[in-house]
């Protein structure tokens, strides 16, 4: 170890071509099929107005299935593939039209597929020296024992990382400022993202790099990070030949969070006994307690985006940057931490107006309070904790130096993922020029 390279990823660039083949490959198939649905308009005014209009049914439709997840993805596919069937079969029904409709299966086919490919990410991150004594703490029960599955310690060991078991009752903060003072020049935490929270603490106090390894169960913090999540292993490269960026942490009361904190009722449900048990359950026992008829509320207030004072909502996340939220791919994770800011959504109760709109508002603040009357029940990145009032958030900008195996993404899935067709269209022209 101990490289002192600086230099662009050549492999980044290798994405980056194949990008912009791939949005090059989109435009050309959506051209074909707007050519040929100008020359079946030519050919015959009817059939061709049934072809195009058929045509961009089963595009919109696929792309909606294409950027959903659930069961809105089954229907988008389901009334694509509907669509090109019924084009298709209007024109078969000619009979000299078959080459045509060939060529739409494929052309479509292709142009879907292209246009996934050409949004896909590798961040354009940089190099930097390869720290000489850098230590990986791992907590052998997360994940359902990830780390003993995927033999941590020894991969850490043969390169040249020094791992550090977190035993059941000791300090993981203490334990990790010992191993500073012992000379760790490095950073790295395998567990939950409540672990990461505190190992990415001490880092950013003591101005060392970190690295995420996505051992825990979920692992969204890796997730936004650009950390491949199913490469638990390879997230060690981090240490050789790794890319850093920096990004954000946040902060309430003192406590510092990577990913959100939330109060009201998943707060109030995770503080419940059983709740690991039976979430589902847990949640639906304390919704009636919370924003039922006879339920206390929430008992918070808070100024919103507009400066006025509110009181009323069943939940509040505030989270390290903003959050994607709604049905999206990328839904639930964040596109940047590195914007300085906050993100700030609140869960309205339920209203016969809220069936056809969002049950939220969202919105971003550097910084944000709520008042209360006496302690608060909250969930920080899923561990449950109660805080004096009043809860002072506030984001920390660039405290974080975050090193990513070179192989990795290095960015939220939902960085360049776009959320209207339109916006999909001019997407793929730029990447298609080269401007990412």
């Amino acid at each position: 170890m101990g490289k002192s390279t600086v230099a662009p990823y050549g492999l980044a660039m290798g994405f980056e071509q194949v990008n912009r083949l791939a949005a090059f490959a989109a435009l050309a198939s959506a051209a074909v099929l707007f050519v040929l649905g100008v020359d079946v308009v030519l050919s015959g005014f009817l059939l061709g107005v049934a072809v195009l209009v058929g045509l961009g049914v089963a595009i919109a439709a696929a792309w909606y299935g294409l950027t959903r997840t659930g069961p809105s993805r089954l229907l988008g596919f389901g009334i694509a593939a509907l669509a090109l069937v019924l084009t298709v079969g209007s024109l078969l029904v000619k009979g000299d039209h078959l080459v045509q409709a060939l060529v739409i299966v494929v052309a479509l086919g292709l142009m879907l597929v292209a246009t996934r490919a050409a949004f896909r990410i590798h961040a354009p991150l940089v190099r930097a020296p390869d720290p000489r004594h850098p230590a990986l703490f791992y907590n052998p029960k997360s994940g359902g024992g990830k780390a003993e599955k995927f033999h941590l310690a020894d991969e850490a060991r043969a390169r040249g990382i020094e791992p550090i078991e977190l035993e059941r009752g000791v300090d993981l903060e203490q334990l990790v400022r010992k191993a500073v003072a012992d000379g760790a020049d490095a950073l790295a935490m395998a567990g939950g993202d409540g672990s990461q929270a505190v190992v990415a603490m001490v880092a950013a106090e003591q101005g060392l790099p970190y690295a995420c390894i996505p051992a825990g169960t979920r692992n969204h913090f890796a997730l936004d990070l650009g950390v491949d999540r199913d490469d638990v292993v390879g997230a060690l490269d981090a240490f050789a030949d790794g890319r850093v960026k920096r990004v954000d942490l946040a902060e309430v009361n003192g406590l510092v969070f990577v990913n959100n904190v939330s109060v009201g009722l998943y707060a109030e449900a995770v503080q419940r006994e059983g709740y690991r048990e039976a979430k589902l359950r847990t949640i639906l026992d304390t919704l009636p307690e919370v924003v039922g008829p006879e339920g206390k509320g929430l008992g918070m207030r808070w100024t919103g985006p507009g400066g006025d004072e509110h009181s009323s909502g069943a939940a509040i996340l505030v989270s390290n940057n903003r959050y994607r939220l709604g049905r999206a791919v990328g839904s639930g994770t964040r596109p940047r931490i590195d914007e300085g800011s906050l993100g700030i959504a609140v869960a309205s109760t339920p209203t016969g107006r809220a069936l056809f709109s969002r049950p939220w508002r969202e919105w971003s603040v550097p910084a944000f309070d709520i008042e209360a009357d006496g302690p608060v029940a909250a969930g920080i990145d899923g561990e449950a904790v109660t805080l004096d009032a009043p809860l002072r958030f506030k984001s920390l900008p660039a405290a974080l130096q975050v090193r990513i195996a070179a192989a990795h993404p290095g960015a939220s899935p939902s960085a360049a993922i776009p959320d209207r067709a339109w916006e999909t269209v001019a997407g793929l022209a730029r990447i298609a020029a080269g401007r990412t």
